[in-house]
């Protein structure tokens, strides 16, 4: 399934993308009398499977019985595919090409840090450039998010606790990330994780570690790689973090950028994002994902 959020009233409500439009799963709910099937994207993704079987169920029943209330894609806010994780992790330098262009030594141990939900947002958001910054770069990245609680998982297992996968645009101002020793300050400002449109449940994906990334800016193409890149693979990073911390259903981890970004350019060539930019990031099976960027008031 393509789960998504859309705000109606200051409340994230669940949709479902189908051949058929997005469908409004507590209107339609509502509609037929329903009061089991769960509406809300956290309860979903920490659901058991026969319930999140339940809703696809449902989906296909009032699609076939003209009973769906579906809601208009250009009409809805779009909210964040992910609500209100646990934890939001990040893996740096997880690109070899990546790590190349910014002269880093490949990480033999995946670089973790967070970052907040004050930097969650959703598909075409309008996110403001912080007045703190003059350097904010664009970061396609695969984020994965867990279904199951992890902790002492082994690679083998270990994708066997996700719940599904997501696009997220890991913005950072690099002047201030690279002000101290710690990238935190960078990483954190308001609306730096867009995620989404969609979050696509496991099954539809038979291989993260073979999804094409891309960026564009303006339309013009910035990142073109493959996940095949990562230095270290999901399931590498989901058992890698759950020996240090227990996972959550709904945690979200972020795993790293490809080659592409500002950063990586010789510095008379970088250009920032600036006011008025329009940023797309696209990921393979997992939908595309747009934000306008402005100044800030």
């Amino acid at each position: 399934m393509k789960l998504l959020t859309f705000e109606e009233q200051g409340i994230h409500k669940l949709g479902v993308q189908t051949a058929q439009g997005i469908v409004d799963v507590a209107a339609s709910a509502e509609k037929v009398g329903n009061t089991t099937i769960q509406t809300d994207i956290m309860a979903v993704i920490s659901a058991t499977a026969a319930e999140v079987a339940e809703l696809q169920a449902f989906i296909t029943t009032v699609l076939a019985d003209g009973q769906a209330v579906c809601v208009d894609a250009d009409e809805i806010t779009w909210g964040p595919a992910v609500t209100k994780p646990h934890k939001i992790i990040c893996v740096g330098l997880n690109y070899r090409r990546h790590a190349d262009e910014t002269k880093a030594p490949y990480p033999e141990v995946p670089i973790l840090f967070n970052k907040f939900d004050n930097t969650l947002t959703g598909h075409n958001s309008e996110i403001e450039i912080p007045k703190m910054t003059e350097e904010l770069d664009y970061e396609v990245e695969l984020g994965i998010v867990i279904g199951k609680k992890a902790k002492y998982v082994t690679q083998e297992d270990a994708l066997d606790h996700v719940f599904g996968y997501c696009a997220v645009n890991d913005l950072s101002a690099r002047d201030l990330q690279m002000r101290t020793q710690q990238w935190l300050l960078g990483k954190t400002c308001d609306k730096f994780s867009p995620v989404g449109p969609y979050l696509v449940t496991a099954d539809e994906i038979d291989n993260p570690n073979d999804l094409s990334l891309k960026t564009y800016v303006n339309g013009d193409l910035r990142q073109n790689s493959n996940t095949s890149d990562m230095i270290f693979s999901c399931a590498e990073i989901v058992s890698y973090i759950s020996d240090y911390m227990t996972l959550e259903p709904g945690d979200l981890i972020l795993t790293g950028t490809p080659e592409g970004v500002v950063l990586g350019l010789p510095r008379e060539q970088r250009v920032y994002i600036q006011p008025g930019d329009i940023v797309t990031v696209e990921i393979e099976k997992l939908g595309t994902l747009t934000n306008r960027f402005v100044a800030e008031n």
